[in-house]
């Protein structure tokens, strides 16, 4: 069962305040410096489809898969509300990143949120970067951002809680990490209480979200076995590269 079951009714209310207009414009101009042809976008683990409306404003064509049924439930409900020419720019479909084909290749493979540290075993993430390679045109990218190692151990993950709500619920969302260093992951545990602000009904969900961090020495050896090749490194949203504070490192990788 996906990690996301339990609360993908409360994801975006979660994450309203992320910037994914802002994530989306730093990933077109990723896209138009090394794949400047591309007009086309396959987003592996879309989630509610707030990247890809964002990219079809762009001028993309996107076709977003996620494992989800509850997220792409989302996804299709939010692109039910855009502008029609908006709209068609995107198609969503139920997949695994590290099985599902397509048949059809695109200018730019994209997965972002930490999509790859969700895959935490050397034969996920192989079978997840062999995804985006099967889906690539010659001259396109893969673009994703994951937990970036020398971050994590520097920092360390902490307890952290978030709080948000609209006019009918209120959502309380604890993170526990837990550290396995000799494996490179980080168990999350969520406890998520939704309180019903009309009727006082409270719910409680807990699940654990397993996440893997990633360094760029093994990055580039597993998409060179993948048959690509890194080709930028950096700090995701910035222009830096990668260091010992960069907790979200961005890829970017080209059929070899």
């Amino acid at each position: 069962m996906s990690v996301f079951a339990g609360y993908s009714r409360y994801y975006d209310l979660l994450y309203r305040d992320k910037d994914y207009a802002g994530e989306a414009r730093y990933v077109h101009d990723l896209v138009r410096k090394h794949a400047p042809a591309a007009r086309s976008l396959v987003e592996i683990g879309c989630g509610t489809g707030a990247h890809a409306a964002e990219l079809a404003s762009l001028g993309y064509d996107v076709v977003g898969v996620d494992m989800s049924e509850g997220m792409l439930a989302a996804a299709e409900a939010r692109k039910g509300a855009l502008p029609l020419a908006q709209a068609e720019r995107i198609r969503f479909a139920a997949g695994d990143a590290r099985s599902v084909r397509l048949g059809q290749r695109f200018g730019g493979a994209i997965s972002l949120f930490h999509v790859m540290s969700y895959q935490t075993s050397n034969e996920d993430l192989a079978a997840a970067f062999a995804t985006a390679g099967e889906h690539l045109d010659r001259d396109g990218v893969f673009i994703f951002d994951c937990w970036y190692g020398p971050a994590v151990l520097t920092e360390r993950p902490t307890v952290a809680l978030k709080q948000r709500s609209d006019e009918t619920i209120q959502v309380t969302r604890v993170a526990d990490p837990v550290m396995h260093p000799e494996q490179n992951l980080v168990d999350v545990n969520y406890t998520v209480t939704i309180r019903d602000l009309l009727t006082g009904k409270v719910e409680v969900l807990r699940e654990t979200h397993r996440m893997r961090y990633l360094f760029t020495p093994e990055v580039a050896m597993m998409l060179g076995a993948a048959g690509m090749t890194l080709i930028d490194a950096r700090e995701w949203m910035t222009d830096r590269p990668p260091g010992f504070h960069s907790w979200s490192a961005c890829f970017v990788a080209r059929l070899s």
